[in-house]
């Protein structure tokens, strides 16, 4: 990795592969967040390919899917963290994926999530995100925390109200040809 790259992220406090504990799981009361898989590949190229993942940057053609999918997968080889698949325990089959998201170019540090068709209603986004949070704050060591959340998902900005998250207005966009709502988890977060 270059000295540049290095800098840029100590620069944001954002610690990398070689400095994260080799943590890649993470329990809750109802839930499995692991490390996600080739497995993982299929269900996640469907959710990007289908119009239900339209306000989570999907809603695209089959390459596209598949190329987000592994971009996924590469963001954990890239960073040595990202997006875990959430698990129903005893099951390995992933219902979604929540978890510490900063591609390259993105402003701030940001947990997203996203539950594939059938796994809504149940409290498993903020389940798994609020145990997402927490990964954050004690492993990764991140300050700042924000969800990154489309203006008509009504879902995701319920679910990052239950977290205790705030409508940051002067938050720098990701994308600011495609303006979103950002959510900022209180600094002073004990998750």
């Amino acid at each position: 990795m270059g000295d540049d790259v290095v800098q840029y992220f100590k620069i944001r406090g954002v610690r990398l592969q070689n400095d994260i504990h080799d943590m890649t799981t993470i329990e809750t009361q109802r839930l499995i967040l692991r490390k996600p898989s080739p497995s993982d590949v299929e269900p996640l190229t469907l959710f990007y390919n289908s119009e239900r993942s339209s306000m989570a940057g999907g809603n695209v053609n089959y390459a596209e899917s598949v190329t987000r999918a592994y971009a996924v997968l590469g963001h954990w080889t890239h960073r040595g963290y990202g997006l875990f698949a959430i698990t129903l325990k005893g099951y390995d089959e992933a219902i979604g994926m929540a978890g510490p998201y900063f591609p390259l170019g993105r402003p701030e540090t940001e947990v997203g999530w996203i539950l594939f068709d059938g796994a809504e209603g149940n409290g498993y986004a903020t389940e798994a995100a609020q145990a997402a949070v927490k990964f954050t704050r004690e492993t990764l060591k991140w300050k700042e925390v924000v969800h990154y959340i489309d203006k008509h998902n009504a879902g995701s900005i319920a679910v990052a109200e239950r977290l205790g998250a705030y409508l940051d207005v002067n938050a720098k966009q990701p994308k600011p040809d495609k303006p979103c709502l950002i959510y900022r988890q209180p600094s002073d977060e004990k998750s």
